[in-house]
């Protein structure tokens, strides 16, 4: 791995004690390797162990490569699969952030089963299972800007406080669009046009999902751990643009410098 000195380490850190740790991973790096992603040579399963003194880690969760934010790993296996059988049983609350097209309402709830997604997306739409699944979400913001995007005269868009209850693959990205309020930036799942716009008048090509916050309990003390951090500058610099930065450090404030 090319870069794993802490002075080139890409992974913020969060938390760190002697079970746990938990990073910021930015937007485009692979949380580990992929069956489809074999030319890639670095991911945040490896900047995670030159954190952690060069001993392994293992992954609690994971994020998608596009989706920045909070990561959490265990520093022992039997840490992770406790953790793991934690968020099996719904026991860790996550909190994310996106910006999406158009103005959900307030609040809601989103009760859509999936199908279950490969891995490999050489194997899309074989037939899969469906499984439950719930999304909870807020919504923080909303701009209408002088742009017409899609032949309207302007063009609405939301900050959104999204709170998976389960833990379906793409599971935000795709019960966004399900309601018709995709999240900006999703190549999969969302408006090419508004993706397209978003790169060219705010210069920043990616997805507008990020992952702000874990409640658990600790699996070891028992105490509750409440792990949160900002979206990461390229996701700031277009809130910002959009008159949100202030709303977002109001209501996220980062438990570490990212």
């Amino acid at each position: 791995m090319s870069g794993s000195s802490a002075d080139a380490n890409p992974l913020g850190l969060i938390y760190r004690d002697d079970y746990l740790l938990a990073v910021h991973k930015p937007a485009g790096l692979l949380v580990h390797r992929s069956p489809i992603d074999r030319h890639e040579t670095e991911f945040a399963l490896q900047y995670a162990r030159a954190l952690n003194g060069g001993q392994h880690v293992y992954p609690v969760h994971r994020l998608d490569r596009p989706t920045s934010g909070v990561l959490l790993f265990a520093r022992y296996p039997e840490v992770a699969r406790t953790l793991g059988e934690h968020m099996m049983t719904r026991q860790v609350a996550k909190t994310y952030l996106a910006i999406v097209r158009g103005w959900p309402p307030e609040q809601g709830q989103i009760d859509h089963a999936l199908h279950e997604e490969p891995d490999d997306r050489r194997l899309k739409g074989r037939e899969t299972v469906s499984r439950e699944a719930v999304t909870d979400y807020q919504r923080l913001a909303t701009t209408d800007i002088p742009y017409p995007v899609e032949g309207y005269p302007t063009s609405r868009y939301a900050l959104m406080a999204l709170y998976p209850r389960t833990g379906r693959r793409h599971q935000l990205r795709r019960h966004m669009k399900h309601i018709s309020h995709p999240i900006i930036g999703d190549a999969n799942h969302g408006r090419g046009r508004h993706n397209r716009f978003f790169a060219r008048h705010f210069g920043e090509a990616r997805l507008f999902l990020a992952s702000v916050g874990l409640t658990f309990t600790h699996p070891v003390s028992g105490t509750e751990l409440n792990l949160t951090a900002m979206p990461e500058r390229s996701f700031l610099t277009v809130a910002g643009q959009l008159g949100w930065e202030d709303i977002l450090r109001r209501q996220f404030e980062p438990s570490a410098p990212v």
